[in-house]
């Protein structure tokens, strides 16, 4: 699978982009995963937000977005990690999470990082270095944990 990846800060994506984004989110989140809930936040187009896309030939496989660290308490926020599913098991998901952790370490050097992963892949974030840092809650009726990866470990 040929992946062409786009990082862009919120200000340069397209409508089109924007679109496709939405559309792969809420395909996931509220359609496969049955959780009805309004998946745009408000979070996707302030400060220095950044979106990371992975595109094949046939549209966008993959996405991610990086929340600006000076409005999420000091740490950048990786959320909304979604692979289509046309994509998954391809290995396109650990290839998404180095490629955020990279631009992690270009936009913000040395700033940790921070997830809330569902918590069945709590091991599979910690083999980028991120370690549970709360108890397991629930986010919409699905359990949730937060984690970080020190900034320490992005060097």
């Amino acid at each position: 699978m040929t992946i062409s990846w786009i990082s862009k800060h919120h200000s340069e994506l397209d409508v089109h982009e924007l679109y496709a984004i939405l559309a792969l989110r809420t395909q996931v989140f509220v359609v496969e995963q049955n959780c009805p809930y309004l998946e745009t936040d408000g979070q996707d187009l302030i400060g220095d937000t950044c979106h990371l896309l992975a595109r094949d030939g046939s549209g966008l496989v993959g996405y991610l977005r990086l929340l600006d660290p000076q409005r999420m308490a000091g740490e950048v926020v990786i959320g909304r990690v979604v692979i289509a599913e046309r994509a998954r098991g391809t290995g396109l998901g650990h290839r998404l999470m180095e490629q955020a952790l990279t631009e992690c370490r270009q936009r913000w050097p040395g700033v940790p990082v921070y997830l809330s992963a569902q918590a069945h892949l709590q091991g599979y974030y910690g083999r980028y270095g991120f370690t549970a840092v709360t108890e397991v809650y629930l986010e919409d009726d699905i359990p949730h944990i937060g984690m970080r990866r020190a900034a320490t470990e992005l060097r």
